[in-house]
This record gives structure tokens, sequence and C-alpha cells, in this order.
């Protein structure tokens, strides 16, 4: 490891283990030659693998044309994906950012403008335990567990939180106040916990009941991760807003919220704004995950490798049913819960050569490439396997 990391870097991430320097495809390689299949996809980013030829040729041609303008004037990158996402998602309007805390951050605001314009006194927000949705001031407000506010209260106050998938929890916690739901279709950090369609149906019908916004965070299960294009899709349902991030840029920062048509003029000249949000190169890296997932189809496919890797944890969790608790997610948005603390289990796996990432609640999160190959799924498969072969032994001892 630099020894000029701990030097001149900000403690606020723990030591890490690997220096990385490159990557291509589903592999990161370290600074000491070592291999690593990347099931951590800068979690949840790097949906088309590391380098892919056409993402690299396309940002490659637009740092040649442009890198930055400023959102004073209209940038035809820009506009061809916000076109894109709307055919994608439905019928309304873009508002880009940097990520998904500004996404998340943005679509709050969004809230205010709307109960200040048609309710004034209503400004909160129910959203669920577990729940992430940022560290910026107010997506931290949305984020239930002590483990991310801690040390920075007093936060906004505009928030209540009830249990994932329990309909009448939610329900009972509206208020004269409250303006809207706010939920992942899937928790990600929250140790992917899945929104049941069902339940997702019926925020959809008690918000349309209440005359309340639905709002959905889909920055870690969105951009084909899951199967569609966005999770919550998997449902039927249609938000009032939507926040994606991660995965749009394939590794280049970008964020956005969608407006449905209801909405989409809520914001006015002056309401927000971003210096680098949507900016030609961001842009342009986002068309070219867009070509990508269309031309290779990679939605299908995820599914298709999803049902694989399913059966295969299945197959884990009943062999090693003392260590493995659940197997959770959808697509390529997958978790093993185990019995353990997760900090050993992951290390042995990238030992041997796997890069996963935790999450709460003892989940190991799985997030490989879309573009993930079946000998790379199965090399994952027989390195977890030893894995938990390891932890087992050690565990008997």
């Amino acid at each position: 490891m630099n020894l000029d990391h701990t030097q001149y870097l900000a403690n606020n991430y723990a030591l890490p283990a690997l220096e990385i320097t490159r990557g291509k495809g589903s592999y990161l390689f370290d600074s000491e030659g070592r291999k690593f299949l990347d099931f951590t996809s800068g979690i949840a980013v790097t949906n088309i693998g590391h380098g892919h030829e056409h993402w690299v040729n396309t940002v490659s041609d637009q740092l040649n044309k442009i890198v930055h303008c400023s959102n004073l004037f209209s940038i035809p990158e820009q506009v061809k994906l916000a076109k894109r996402l709307v055919n994608k998602i439905g019928r309304g309007k873009i508002l880009f950012c940097n990520s998904g805390a500004e996404a998340n951050e943005a679509m709050i605001k969004f809230s205010r403008l709307v109960g200040k314009e048609n309710s004034p006194k209503k400004h909160k927000l129910i959203v669920a335990e577990n729940g992430f949705h940022g560290r910026t001031m107010g997506a931290l407000s949305a984020t239930s567990s002590p483990k991310y506010r801690e040390g920075f209260e007093p936060l906004l106050d505009s928030f209540s939180i009830a249990p994932l998938n329990d309909l009448e929890k939610f329900s009972n916690m509206i208020d004269d106040q409250t303006i809207g739901i706010m939920l992942e279709s899937i928790q990600g950090e929250g140790g992917i916990r899945v929104a049941e369609n069902e339940f997702l149906q019926g925020i959809e019908k008690l918000c349309k009941d209440k005359n309340l916004l639905f709002l959905l965070d889909e920055v870690q299960a969105g951009i084909g991760r899951t199967g569609n294009f966005l999770g919550y899709q998997e449902s039927g349902i249609s938000p009032d807003a939507v926040a994606i991030a991660k995965g749009l840029g394939g590794g280049f920062p970008i964020g956005a919220i969608w407006l449905s048509e209801k909405w989409c003029d809520v914001f006015k000249p002056g309401s927000h704004g971003t210096t680098f949000g949507g900016s030609p190169l961001a842009c342009s890296a986002a068309n070219a995950v867009l070509d990508v997932i269309e031309q290779e189809d990679l939605i299908i496919k995820t599914r298709e490798k999803s049902t694989f890797l399913i059966e295969e944890f299945s197959r884990l969790k009943k062999k090693y049913s003392e260590l493995i608790t659940e197997v959770r997610g959808r697509g390529l948005m997958l978790a093993l819960v185990i019995n353990e603390d997760t900090k050993e289990l992951i290390k042995i796996l990238r030992q041997n050569g796997l890069l996963v990432v935790g999450a709460a609640g003892n989940a190991i999160r799985f997030l490989p490439p879309l573009t993930v190959k079946k000998d790379e799924l199965i090399e994952a498969i027989k390195i977890t396997e030893s894995a938990l072969e390891i932890l087992q032994r050690e565990k008997t001892k």
C-alpha cells in the first residue's frame, strides 16, 4: 500500500486492502499485478464492465470535441440523453446532476416545491427503515441508520420512518404535513432488501388516494442491474419522480431525476442548478452506456445470468445452512446473508481473487457487471464455495 495514502487522504474510509491500478472487463488489477474478479462494479457503477471498447471510444471522441459547457447553453449530448431516458422511463422531463446523493437532494427539493405551490404546510416525506439515500444533509436526513447519521445531527426533521413492506405502518405515518413517500425499490446499503411488488403497488394507490408524491430512489437498482431498466418497473407502478445515477455513466460521474409529465414544470429558471451536471462528456459517457445495454441485450441477459446465480446461491445456502441464512435480491443485485460478521468472509474471498462488498445486516453484495461472462460467474461461485468451506472449518475449530 502506498504510504502517502494515509499521510495525505482524510480518514473517512477504512484503510484499503488493495491498491487498484487498472481494470478490464470483469477484472481489476492491483499494483502488485494480482488479478481479481470485480463483483463490486464500483458499487453498481461499472455496469458495462471496465474499459468497454465502445464506451472508451465514445468518451475519447467527446474529449476531442468539448468536455464542459455551461448549462446556460443547449448541449446536444444532454438533449439526446434526456430523450432516451424519457423513452425508457415515461413521459416527463429530466434534470441532470452529478451523483446519486445530488439526485435525491434534488428530488427532496422537488417535493418541497410541490408542497409550497399546492399545500404550503405539506413538506414531510415518509421513508423506509434501512434505506440509504446519500450523505448530503438532505439525503442523509432521509437515511435512518445511525451509522451514517452519527455526528451530523441535528438533521432535517422532515422525515418519518416506517418498516419496508409494511403498508399499514406507512399509511399510519401520514399526517396533514406529509407531502410524499420516498423509497428504494431494492435497498442497497440496507442489505439488498427488496420492496415487494404488492407493497409498491399499495404505496402507489395510497399516494393517489391521499394526493401524495411517490418518489423512487433507483440510484443503485437502476440502469439494467435488476433485469429491468429501473428496479421498480418489475411492479408496473408509475411514480411521480425517480432518481438515477451510479451505473448511468459507466464510471463517469452523472446523476439525474426524472419528473413525470404532471410535475415536469415544477422547477422554474433559477430554482435549481448545477455547474457540472449534464456536461457534454458526462452525457456522452451515459449515452455510450445506453448504447451497450441496448446493442448487447444486457437487460435480458441479466435476467438469465441472475437465474443461474440465484440457483447456485440457493445450492450453497443448502450446503452451508449453518452459515448462510438467506439469499436476497433480483437481477445482478444479489446478496448472501450470513450469521457471522461479514469482514472475514469478504477477506477470504479477496485473498482468493473475488471482490465483493458488504452491506447492513450481515449481507454480502454480489454486483458483477452486466457484461459478466458465464465462465466468470462459474469462477465466482467456485471461489465463494471454497471461501465458505474455509470459514466453516474455522468456525468449527
